[in-house]
Parts: structure tokens; C-alpha cells; sequence
């Protein structure tokens, strides 16, 4: 089958062949109609999660998917051939990327049935992103009439976060890179912030004079960088990484730092799903592109400035 994968570590993801995978007991084997972009994708094959990984290559990119079942491994299982599911794996470390025409996952694991309405685009989108939206809120502790500060909200994660905090009754402090307060605005967000434009330190004070109560920052990639945006912040207020600067950042006198791990659940899968489904939760599509282009794909995402989802489409062709 087609995949995009790495060789070794610190090499270009590509375009390659792999077997196709058999599931084992407790499996589901789907065939990928959609996979969507995240920025641990190209972080992964960048080398940031070397050591963490089995030494076996090529070892295939990706995390979030949609597709139909195709095979049952032995066992009970709570799915059918024919169904129409989404989810997301435990990624290349756990032999199970989604880059690819298929992939095995337990039935036990973060899947869901995609319901009647949601386009199968969507639900490939939905996963990582959505998944991460509604843990962040809860780990900030956010319950309505505060402040949230989201640096790096234009991306997959910060639009979900923005409307699922709006819905909320939080005021979203979104900050983007480039001229987006109109998409932000009809996302929720309260203000937008071109952080090219000026010193975003100076548009966070002045648009919150008495200081924010919680900071989710998807985007920087250091502990200066965390502990500039959650220097916005009022004491109590807790100042949330993606990336997993938090704990050596130098943080004001009275804010917490959290590194944020994402949980994957399917309980949550549906929730979101049913969510996206009724138009409650939109995920914006940036771009779908066919499964070749995937590599360029990451590497405009490397640079910052994500616009939505990316999707990878891989239903369109009948290789085997």
C-alpha cells in the first residue's frame, strides 16, 4: 500500500510502499478515505520525538483518519465491515500512522462511528484537534465571564478551542499571525491579535487592562517565548503549553504552569462528532490535497501560520 513515511530519523517524510497491515485480535482494519494534518506530524518527522519511537522503518506519518472498516480481527468486536468510522492512532511510535490506505487500531481505542451528517472530511479533521480543544478548556478551568489568551488560534486546535470556549460564555483573546479578525470573529473570538503587527504584549494589555485568567499557547516553542504571553496574566491564572515548555518557563508570581497532554477518548469522539454533525462545531478546511503532496504540506505547516485543517485525501484512488 502507499504511505508517506520516514526512513530514519531526520529524513524527508516520502512517498513509499509498505505491506498492508492484517488486524490482530481485538482489531479493526480501515481503509483511509481522508487523514488530517497536525503539527505533531511534522514534529515527529523533524526528529523531535527520536528515542521515543521503536527502531523500525519506515515508519509512517500521522495520527488522525477516516474511513471505512474493511476487516475484523478474531474476537468480539463492537464493529462491522462497511462501517463508516474516524479516530485517531497512537501515531508512528505505535506502529500505526495514518498517512497511508490502511491502518489496524484496537476497537478499544479512540474511534468512533463518523454520524449521519458529518462529512467524512470533517470527521478526518475532528480528532486531534477537537480532542485537544475540549481537554485544554477543561484543564483552564474555565467555566464563563473569564478571559482566555489563545496564541496560535488560527491553527486546527485554536479554532475549536475559540468556539467551544465562546460557547462557554469565555472571552477568547485570539492570537494569530496575519489580518484574521473577521474568521476569528465569526469563530467567537472576542479580539484577535496580529502578533506581526507590533508587540502583541502591548494589544493583550490593551485589550485586557486587568490582566487575563488563562493562557493556551499552541504555538511557542520556548520557555522565553511561554513566559512572555503568560506574563498577560493576572495571579491564579494558569498558563498552558502544547508544545511542553511550561515547566521551565519563569513564570509570573502566582500563575501555574501546565504541560498539556492530550487523552484520547472515544466517549469524547462522539461528543464532538454529534457536535460538528448538528453545526454546533465547525472545523475549518484549509486545503485538501492528494497523498503525494502530503510531505510539502508538512513543511509549509513547519513554518508557522496554520489557517485551519489540512486535509490528505487518499479515497479518491484504488490502490491496494
Amino acid at each position: 500500500m502507499r504511505a508517506i513515511a520516514v526512513s530514519t530519523f531526520r529524513a524527508d517524510p516520502a512517498l513509499v510502499e509498505v505491506p498492508k497491515p492484517d488486524p490482530r485480535p481485538g482489531q479493526v482494519r480501515v481503509r483511509i478515505e481522508y487523514a488530517s494534518l497536525n503539527p505533531r506530524d511534522w514534529q515527529f518527522a523533524n526528529d523531535t520525538l527520536d528515542g521515543l519511537a521503536p527502531e523500525v522503518f519506515p515508519l509512517v506519518v500521522g495520527v488522525d483518519y477516516a474511513g471505512r472498516v474493511d476487516m475484523i480481527g478474531s474476537g468480539d468486536n463492537r464493529f462491522r465491515v462497511g462501517d463508516h468510522v474516524f479516530g485517531r492512532t497512537g501515531g508512528p511510535a505505535a506502529g500505526a500512522g495514518t498517512y497511508c490506505d490502511y491502518v489496524c487500531v484496537p476497537q478499544e481505542s479512540a474511534i468512533a462511528l463518523v454520524p449521519r451528517g458529518l462529512d467524512a472530511r470533517i470527521a478526518a479533521a475532528l480528532p486531534s484537534a477537537g480532542m485537544a480543544a475540549a481537554q485544554i478548556l477543561e484543564a483552564v478551568s474555565l467555566r464563563g465571564h473569564e478571559s482566555l489568551l489563545i496564541v496560535g488560534a488560527a491553527g486546527g486546535v485554536g479554532t475549536c478551542l475559540t468556539q467551544l470556549a465562546k460557547a462557554r460564555d469565555v472571552r477568547v483573546i485570539a492570537a494569530v499571525r496575519g489580518d484574521e479578525r473577521a474568521r476569528m470573529g465569526s469563530l467567537g473570538a472576542a479580539v484577535t491579535i496580529d502578533v506581526t503587527d507590533g508587540p502583541a504584549s502591548d494589544a493583550i494589555r490593551a485589550s485586557c487592562p486587568d490582566g487575563v485568567d488563562a493562557l493556551a499557547d499552541l504555538a511557542s516553542a520556548t520557555p522565553e517565548a511561554f513566559a512572555a504571553h503568560a506574563a498577560a496574566l493576572r495571579p491564579g491564572g494558569i498558563a498552558l503549553s502544547t508544545r511542553g515548555v511550561a515547566a521551565g518557563a519563569a513564570l509570573p508570581r502566582g500563575v501555574r504552569g501546565v504541560d498539556f497532554r492530550l487523552d484520547p477518548s472515544p466517549v469524547l469522539l462522539d461528543v464532538l462528532a454529534a457536535g460538528a454533525a448538528d453545526g454546533v462545531l465547525r472545523v475549518p478546511i484549509d486545503a485538501e490535497l492528494p497523498l503525494e503532496k502530503a510531505p510539502q504540506a508538512l513543511d509549509r505547516n513547519r513554518t508557522g501560520g496554520a489557517r485551519g485543517k489540512t486535509v490528505i485525501v487518499l479515497r479518491e484512488h484504488g490502490h491496494c
